[in-house]
């Protein structure tokens, strides 16, 4: 990645960097440190990122809906947060191009990859935050994912991608699916699970994600693509 494509992914989203070292670091996955002299991979930028995007959101629904109930709000947060909105958001500004990754993470499609562009962005959120104030992150949030969550909002009904899945499963087959934890790797602190979606004893799909809930999700996303198709 040269500075060049730096510059423009600045211009696209809108921020110049202070510190273009934040930017460099929001961008790496883990699996290009192996592979290159660095030391530093986007994972505790993500960390803090999402921190600060699960109180934008808060303060912004509390705010705007002062009618709805705590359990709608929920409902609505997690929606407007989840991997599959944030990975849209991601795909929009083209995050996938400036990623820095491995070559087999490369061609193994890591670039369109929703949960590491879920991880990406949040890291991104993470990195404007240390290199400016919240009230610039907040304008950032503002200008690239409120449009997304002000079309989730004036929905009747909020509905996850599991819930989704459920629907379609109970409706096709009459059946629950239900959800297993294939694998666990990574240390305590930094756990990654695989997690598979079943519909009676036959795997649909699997998700891969750093909270079982995580996975669960990335499992019914890709289960709602290959009922779809």
């Amino acid at each position: 990645m040269n500075q060049t494509n730096l510059d423009t992914l600045q211009k696209i989203i809108n921020y110049k960097f202070k510190d273009i070292l934040l930017l460099t670091e929001s961008l790496t996955h883990k699996s290009y440190l192996n592979e290159n002299n660095t030391k530093k991979s986007y994972e505790r930028l993500e960390f803090l990122g999402d921190s600060i995007l699960e109180f934008w959101i808060s303060d912004f629904l509390f705010r705007t809906f002062p009618d709805f109930p705590e359990g709608k709000l929920t409902n609505l947060r997690a929606l407007s947060v989840c991997t599959q909105n944030l990975s849209i958001i991601a795909k929009k500004i083209n995050l996938g191009q400036y990623l820095f990754l491995s070559l087999g993470e490369d061609r193994g499609g890591g670039r369109l990859n929703d949960s590491i562009l879920e991880d990406v962005f949040e890291a991104l959120v993470g990195a404007i935050y240390l290199d400016s104030d919240l009230a610039t992150t907040f304008e950032f949030l503002n200008l690239h994912l409120l449009p997304e969550v002000k079309k989730l909002s004036q929905k009747k009904v909020y509905k996850d991608p599991k819930s989704i899945f459920q629907e379609i499963a109970q409706a096709k087959f009459n059946i629950t699916p239900h959800y297993q934890v294939i694998s666990e790797s990574g240390p305590d602190h930094q756990k990654t699970f695989k997690v598979a979606v079943f519909v009676d004893k036959k795997q649909i799909a699997i998700g891969v994600g750093k909270s079982k809930q995580k996975a669960e999700e990335m499992a019914s996303i890709e289960a709602l693509k290959i009922i779809n198709t």
